[in-house]
This record gives structure tokens, C-alpha cells and sequence, in this order.
């Protein structure tokens, strides 16, 4: 039987608490054996601004993760052509792990502009996502999907540019961040003035 991994993918610049309650989320209530953190270079859709070296951000989910066993880090995308396409990362990955089935993690933000993805529609016939809610965002398009499952996520409010600001303006940010991951922020004066 093949092992069934979960891919969420994202700049995790950092990851937060917010990342990490969705992907034990997923776990707890998807059909999956694994989750694996993809680190993406750069988004397509987003600015390469305050954007720390992909390496330093792996290093930050491995930390955050390190316990769990449930969970990896992978870094395909570090040597894919820039901008890195989640086609293309599904076909090697589909490609180098024969005995692996692959679905996708999403916030339902993405799920609104999915059709702005490169090749979106072979993606859809070829593999399943797992959307999670995100606040101000309620997909219709795809409601009775059979390759789509809505999980029940608890709606967490934070996302990681609040988090590089409020480092950048010395303001409170400690309880949004698994521990070693803000020891290693702190310490390494990451994203600081």
C-alpha cells in the first residue's frame, strides 16, 4: 500500500503556531500517513521582500518539528527553476517517491485564486486537496469537489509578516512562535533593525 503524504507548502518566513495547529489538524482528521513542510523560494504571487535565505528557513521548521515524527521538511523546490510551480514539484516528487500518493494542503484563500495556477486543472484531475478555512474567504467554485476535503481548522488569526514586524519593532511575538524557533530567531538577531 503506498504511504499517503500530505504537502503544505509556503515561504515559512517563519513558521508559527499558526502552521503548526494546521498541520496536526490535517493529520488528526485527513487521510494521511505524513505531512512534509515544502519551503518554497519565492511564491510566485508574492514580493521576495524580507524574505530570509530558503536554508534558514528550512532549519526553523526542522526545528519547530523535530519531535514529531509525523511531520518533515523537504526541500525540492531549493534547486527548481525560480519561480517554482506546484506542478512541476508534483511531478518530480511523483517522479522520485513511487510508493507515495501526494495531496495538497490549502487555505481557502488559495483555493480562490487556484485557477490562476499553472496547469490548476491537471492538478485537480490528478491529485486531491485538503483546504483548510481562512477568515473573510468562502470558496463556492469547487464546493462538491470529490477530489476537495474541507477540514474543520480552528481559525488562527496570525500570519508571519505580523510576526517579522512585530521582531522588527521589538513588540511581543514570543507565544506565536514554537520555542526553539523564537530561541533561534533571538539568538541569530534574525529580521531585526
Amino acid at each position: 500500500m503506498k504511504k499517503r503524504v500530505a504537502l503544505f507548502f509556503g515561504s515559512f518566513n517563519p513558521i508559527h503556531i499558526g502552521h503548526l495547529v494546521i498541520a496536526d489538524t490535517v493529520i488528526a482528521q485527513a487521510d494521511i500517513d505524513l505531512l512534509w513542510f515544502v519551503i518554497s523560494p519565492q511564491n510566485p504571487f508574492k514580493q521576495k521582500k524580507d524574505l530570509l535565505n530558503h536554508y534558514d528557513r528550512q532549519h526553523l521548521v526542522d526545528l519547530a518539528i523535530q519531535d514529531d515524527h509525523r511531520m518533515q521538511s523537504s526541500s525540492v523546490e531549493f534547486n527548481l527553476p525560480q519561480p517554482s510551480y506546484t506542478i512541476d514539484t508534483l511531478t518530480i516528487l511523483k517522479d522520485q517517491f513511487r510508493d507515495y500518493t501526494f495531496s495538497l494542503i490549502m487555505g481557502e484563500d488559495n483555493l480562490l485564486h487556484f485557477h490562476k495556477w499553472k496547469n490548476y486543472e491537471q492538478i485537480l484531475a490528478n491529485y486531491n486537496l485538503i483546504v483548510y478555512p481562512r477568515l473573510g474567504y468562502e470558496v463556492d467554485k469547487y464546493r462538491d469537489h470529490p477530489k476537495i476535503t474541507r477540514l474543520e481548522v480552528p481559525y488562527i488569526d496570525i500570519s508571519a509578516s505580523f510576526i517579522r514586524k512585530a521582531i522588527k519593532e521589538n513588540k511581543p511575538h514570543r507565544y506565536f512562535l514554537h520555542h526553539r524557533v523564537y530561541e533561534y530567531i533571538d539568538n541569530m538577531n534574525l529580521w531585526k533593525s
